[in-house]
């Protein structure tokens, strides 16, 4: 994990009664999911968002032909269809996992609508798709937005810009977040990956500052930080499972501590080892929702110790469990490298015992 570069909040910084108004509803009001039977795109009517539930995010692997590097739409497609399918709350595209970095903004869009489609076709018209849409300047991430939401997705992940931070002053981070917010025809959460952004690291106060913004509507702790996630979700009054509070999503962003997200006060995770085993995340959730919490601890061990096998391999790592445990997955962009046979067999025993129990649920 990265390190965690976070103080404690002053006290009096915030209150509980902080007004946090956001489009995202509990996961007990979901009648209304069933208004949405065909995508924003096919229905010529944009302005429909779809709303975030607390629960299980999957920031989806971008696919590629083993020979021509092109996208392979079928299989990206086919895998939505998967996660959806396991009971998640919703579907990330062009996050790390889907090597955005590797895409031109034309292969973005297209995986972005690929997604959306295969959804409303399996019928999960309902299901909210956040589209990662981190760039260098305000600009492009503004226009990354825009294509986000011409082409299906709901709402935007924002990674803060990092090349230049030796010139930026105290206050670039948070105009960069309010001018994105401001002009973003869709909603942004902020993303806090302290290793995707050469350190940077925002601690809890600047994100809380943010929160009030109304068209911030949550954020993704990748920094791993559990303390940094129980200030900014009693701040905000973030929604959880069992109470949708303000509906601010204070989302922790990795597996291997959903159940500590979820004692905390979070929204729930953004994980990327839910590709491999969406079942088995999805069942952490309700066990702890039903209040079988020595079940939940003895699951989030296993649950940790796949993500640990993720981790370490990254997404050449996930690509090969997938290939050897489900028979799709294939290999990342050039120039990453393939794996050898010996690390194919190394990734496909350390994911065994996490597949054995998503095999049995």
């Amino acid at each position: 994990m990265s390190p965690h570069h976070d103080a404690p909040s002053p006290a009096h910084s915030f209150t509980e009664t902080s007004g946090f108004h956001h489009p995202v509803q509990s996961i007990y009001t979901m009648d209304h999911y069933t208004d949405f039977e065909t995508s924003s795109i096919e229905s010529g009517d944009v302005g429909i968002r779809r709303s975030l539930v607390p629960g299980i995010y999957v920031p989806t692997v971008a696919f590629f032909e083993p020979t021509s590097d092109n996208l392979d739409i079928e299989t990206i497609a086919n895998h939505a269809v998967r996660l959806a399918k396991a009971g998640v709350a919703g579907i990330t595209t062009q996050g790390s996992n889907g090597e955005a970095v590797h895409l031109s903004h034309k292969e973005r869009n297209l995986i972005t609508h690929t997604t959306r489609k295969a959804l409303d076709d399996a019928g999960f018209g309902y299901m909210p798709v956040i589209v990662g849409c981190g760039a260098q300047s305000t600009r492009e991430c503004i226009e990354l937005c825009e294509e986000a939401a011409s082409t299906g997705g709901d709402y935007a992940l924002v990674l803060p810009p990092a090349y230049y931070q030796g010139l930026f002053s105290k206050d670039t981070v948070k105009e960069f977040f309010r001018d994105v917010a401001t002009a973003s025809p869709i909603p942004i959460l902020i993303y806090n990956y302290p290793g995707a952004v050469s350190g940077m690291d925002l601690n809890s106060d600047t994100i809380i500052e943010l929160a009030q913004h109304p068209n911030i509507v949550g954020c993704k702790l990748t920094c791993g930080n559990t303390g940094k996630l129980n200030r900014v979700a009693a701040a905000t009054r973030a929604a959880t499972v069992s109470d949708p509070g303000s509906g601010f999503m204070c989302m922790g962003g990795s597996v291997d501590f959903t159940l500590q997200t979820l004692i905390g006060g979070g929204s729930g995770v953004i994980g990327g080892m839910a590709n491999i085993a969406p079942k088995t995340c999805v069942k952490l959730v309700e066990l702890f929702e039903a209040g079988h919490l020595a079940e939940a601890r003895k699951l989030q061990a296993i649950v940790a110790r796949g993500d640990w096998a993720a981790i370490q391999g990254g997404i050449i790592g996930t690509k090969a469990g997938l290939m050897a445990h489900f028979g799709y997955g294939g290999y990342a962009r050039k120039p990453l490298p393939r794996p050898s046979k010996e690390e194919v067999r190394r990734w496909r025993d350390a994911f065994e015992e996490l597949v054995k129990v998503e095999n049995s649920l």
